[in-house]
């Protein structure tokens, strides 16, 4: 259990310092919340930033805006975060935080088998209805839905959860009390009553572009495995799903078109060997389950009668004509077969209705013509 000390370090910390500042992380895991802070208030040119600054006013006011804030060692704190730990930094954004904020009923620790789902913020309707659907199984199958509440994919994907009664957390780059983007109010006030928003920007705290990149990793590191549904060459989910892949997280791919800007990335993901190729939560399922579970039917097209001939039935059956009759010899010598052979596969053939008579010859039934 962490002590209220390392918490109010840790508090102030979340204040002053940028969310995944690598360098800082760093020396918070060697040295500990309480001794980093000491050695950035003695800094001058960091002195401002602390003016004014009382750590447990901040953790009041969270408490009474209906936050929590989640640190190493609290029993709710995600242990696959840990692993950020041993991942180098990307962008000078990296590392495990110093806490997490939190508003909503959903528990972090509970978060093991929750599945990523991001894209682009321009879906089209095919991205955004997969992505949906996506959202959908994984919360019929019990996995929690992790995304980003922006527009697009990350939209989709969590009301496909929550359509499905599934739980759905949001990581934002701005603070955990705030609204973005603002067209999302109702989206994320839901989920904040009803599943989780979580952020490593203290209370306050403003999207940014260095924040989106910081909370990127998170989304990575919280979940088991990562589903990217249309991203652009430069989107910033491929930036997710680069961590998932840097913490050995499972990394999907929806294809799309392959005229389509949208998937141009998700489609290098999947040809560079970097991302599974999947179509559905099914195949999501499949891939983050353990050995064995949600497998799935190699699918194949509808049985038809052919399918269960033999060859050489098959054969007599490709040498009889389609409308006018032809004898047995005739169709022997097309078959290449015996005529004895091919009495005895007509003979099969029309239990199967796959050939009629015609005068003295045979020609092929109707269902055999269709």
């Amino acid at each position: 259990m962490t002590g209220q000390g390392e918490r109010l370090a840790r508090v102030a910390l979340s204040v002053v310092a940028e969310p995944g500042d690598d360098r800082l992380l760093a020396l918070v895991e060697r040295l500990g919340a309480d001794l980093v802070l000491d050695r950035l208030r003695s800094e001058a040119a960091l002195a401002p930033r602390f003016h004014g600054l009382e750590p447990a006013r901040v953790l009041d006011d969270a408490v009474r805006a209906g936050l929590r804030f989640v640190v190493p060692g609290d029993e709710e704190w995600p242990a696959s975060l840990d692993d950020l730990a041993a991942v180098a930094s990307l962008q000078r954004r990296g590392g495990v935080p110093v806490g997490l904020w939190v508003r909503g009923p959903a528990r972090l620790d509970r978060l093991a088998a929750s599945v990523a789902v991001v894209g682009s913020r321009s879906a089209t309707t095919y991205g955004a209805d997969v992505a949906a659907g996506i959202g959908a199984d994984l919360a019929h199958a019990g996995r929690p839905v992790v995304s980003g509440g922006a527009f697009g994919i990350d939209q989709a994907a969590h009301r496909g959860a929550l359509a499905a009664d599934g739980t759905s957390v949001a990581v934002l780059a701005c603070g955990a009390d705030r609204v973005y983007p603002e067209a999302h109010r109702r989206l994320i006030e839901h989920l904040g009553a009803e599943g989780a928003i979580v952020s490593e920007t203290a209370p306050g705290g403003a999207p940014m572009r260095v924040r989106f990149l910081a909370r990127n990793r998170l989304i990575a590191a919280l979940t088991t495995g990562t589903v990217v549904v249309e991203a652009a060459l430069r989107s910033g989910a491929l930036n997710t799903a680069n961590w998932a892949g840097r913490l050995n997280r499972p990394l999907m791919g929806v294809p799309g078109p392959v005229t389509s800007g949208s998937s141009q990335g998700v489609h290098q993901l999947v040809r560079s060997g970097a991302a599974s190729l999947v179509t559905s939560g099914a195949d999501v399922l499949e891939v983050v389950g353990a050995m064995g579970e949600h497998l799935q039917v190699e699918p194949r097209g509808p049985e038809r009668p052919r399918d269960r001939l033999s060859h050489d039935q098959l054969q007599v059956l490709d040498a009889v004509p389609l409308a006018a009759g032809a004898v047995v010899d005739s169709i022997a010598r097309t078959a290449g077969l015996g005529v004895g052979p091919v009495r005895e596969a007509l003979g099969a053939l029309v239990r199967l209705d796959l050939v009629e008579r015609e005068g003295s010859g045979w020609r092929l039934a109707a269902p055999a013509r269709e």
